[in-house]
């Protein structure tokens, strides 16, 4: 059998909204939008940015004081929002839009 990969969170910083860049053991960068999991009572404190900004990594995940935290195999799973952005910017080129600066 194969080995499979478990992915680590080396780094995160909080980019806008409720999005942040996360690094990967492997190298891997994206800017997740965490509020695609703010489901259930746990999650009400990130709603307010300031609370949201609290977040740390530990035991390779991303948390928060209140105990809530990320699984990092759901982070590495999750969309990069940079690659929505660029596509959305790209049929809107080829519509003849002028480009978003």
């Amino acid at each position: 059998m194969g080995s499979t990969y478990l992915p680590a969170v080396v780094k995160a910083k909080y980019a806008s909204g409720f999005q942040l860049d996360i690094t990967f053991d492997d190298g891997t960068q994206k800017t997740v939008d965490i509020s695609q999991w703010f489901k259930g009572p746990v999650f009400e404190p990130l709603r307010k940015k300031t609370y949201f900004k609290k977040f740390f990594v530990e035991a390779a995940s991303i948390a928060w004081p209140n105990g809530v935290d990320i699984s990092p195999e759901a982070l590495y799973d999750a969309k990069d929002v940079r690659e929505a952005e660029k596509g959305s910017d790209h049929a809107r080129r080829a519509k003849g839009a002028p480009r978003k600066k």
